[in-house]
């Protein structure tokens, strides 16, 4: 299973979520369950494989509740949604480069790597891995002073830097920190007219 959760991570578990809810039979236990498989799959929470139960009665639970899922082609599936939103992790990527300090190279990868855990489903720094917000605060002070600076009101990071994007293209009212489910998507991310 260790292969299959490092795979299913990187699709996060509210996409697991939602493409699994897609094929829900429409029974009491439904979302609970669904809920809980996203995050099984994507290695959080403490339930074993199986769940405890045996092989049989796991696929029969899997069939009951949600007819006509699969794992391999929904996980694809999200991956290539995660595709279209490269245009939004250039976008953050642009932002923060042009904010940077330019005392080191590593700026440059870190916008890279903070735009992309922006995609995250978490804060930011969980979805980055630091520890703590602070770490996040320190990073983006070091690395983008000029950005982090703006940030005047101590708004969350993944929130705010969605906001500056926002805010670049005269969109104000910025549904962040989810752009793919925003109403002005097409405003922010969509070909120019």
């Amino acid at each position: 299973m260790t292969g299959q959760v490092t795979a299913d991570k990187k699709v996060g578990r509210e996409a697991h979520y939602v493409c699994l809810i897609a094929h829900a039979r429409g029974q009491g236990n439904d979302d609970a369950l669904a809920r809980i498989y996203a995050s099984w799959v994507t290695g959080e929470g403490a339930l074993p494989d199986g769940w405890g139960l045996s092989g049989p009665d796991f696929a029969s639970l899997m069939s009951y509740h949600f007819p006509g899922y699969d794992r391999k082609v929904c996980r694809q599936t999200l991956e290539n949604a995660d595709a279209v939103r490269k245009d939004e992790v250039l976008d953050l990527e642009v932002l923060m480069k042009s904010h940077r300090a330019a005392l080191s190279p590593s700026e440059t990868w870190m916008a890279t790597i903070v735009a992309t855990a922006c995609l995250g489903s978490d804060h930011l720094w969980q979805d980055l891995g630091l520890w703590c917000r602070e770490d996040l605060s320190r990073l983006m002070q070091r690395n983008f002073p000029a950005l982090a600076n703006k940030n005047v009101h101590n708004m969350k990071w993944k929130k705010f830097l969605y906001k500056q994007l926002c805010a670049a293209e005269g969109v104000y009212v910025c549904r962040a920190p989810s752009c793919e489910v925003c109403a002005d998507y097409q405003r922010c991310f969509g070909p120019e007219e």
